[in-house]
């Protein structure tokens, strides 16, 4: 099986379960770099997913709390080529080895480590695929090449203002799942959900030849509950790098989000 594959099986295990999978976010070495892999461990224990995210100094989609987590991450030394050590590592000790990684990165860390590299190394990391943020559609046939000759997937973005005939282009040209954005701006900021969030996940479902996930501002198990039966996932990222940064742990917080106890 293709590693890019574990991705969609993932999701559909949680919809087996009835609910929708459990997606999270961590910045790479945040809150400190020696800790990272305990938080991979815990959270892995308790989501379906987790997107890795490379610290960068300009994450334009990302709102303070993501900002701070990447510029404390930056500081203590955080590298792409740290972060995938540290990944091979885990991959051989995860608590749930069927749990995918994503990268989450934005496109110049990955230049800057080298295309004709990147997909060996991301492979044998663990890594199932990536989300890159910056790289837009039209510009990530080089990219997303050399990812599919090993495997992996490249996760596209889709937002409310996105038109049905660009939702099918990018779904039919996105792998493992869509990253259906709640809406337009940054992370960060809580969803009410309204109906119209609602109708427009229904929507990009309904085009959509790949698992559907809901990213952005997703803070509460009451927003998973509202959202369950418009998609297939849920993205948890600025609420649980809080989570972090207040000392929580982290594997409570998120199965706090679950509806199947």
């Amino acid at each position: 099986m293709a590693a890019r594959e574990s991705i969609g099986k993932a999701i559909g295990s949680a919809r087996e379960r009835g609910e929708p999978a459990l997606v999270a976010y961590i910045t790479a070495g945040f809150p400190q770099r020696d800790r990272f892999q305990d938080v991979l461990t815990s959270v892995a224990a308790a989501v379906d997913l987790i997107e890795v995210g490379v610290p960068f100094t300009d994450p334009m989609a990302d709102g303070t709390t993501i900002q701070r987590s990447s510029r404390a991450a930056l500081e203590q030394g955080v590298t792409l080529k740290w972060i995938l050590s540290e990944l091979t590592v885990f991959s051989g000790r995860s608590p749930r080895p069927e749990t995918p990684l994503l990268l989450m990165s934005y496109l110049n860390p990955l230049l800057a480590y080298g295309i004709d590299r990147l997909p060996d190394d991301a492979a044998r990391a663990g890594v199932a695929g990536f989300i890159i943020p910056d790289l837009p559609f039209e510009e990530c046939d080089e990219l997303r090449a050399a990812f599919e000759r090993r495997g992996l997937a490249l996760v596209q973005f889709v937002t409310p203002v996105t038109p049905n005939e660009r939702v099918k282009l990018l779904t039919e040209n996105s792998s493992g799942f869509i990253y259906a954005v709640t809406m337009t701006g940054t992370t960060g900021k809580n969803v009410a959900v309204p109906a119209e969030v609602l109708e427009y996940f229904d929507r990009v479902k309904a085009i959509s030849p790949v698992p559907v996930c809901a990213g952005f501002g997703i803070r509460s198990r009451e927003q998973v509950e509202r959202l369950a039966p418009h998609v297939d996932g849920v993205i948890v990222g600025s609420a649980l790098v809080e989570a972090l940064e207040r000392g929580d742990d982290p594997g409570v917080f998120l199965s706090s989000l679950r509806l199947k106890k």
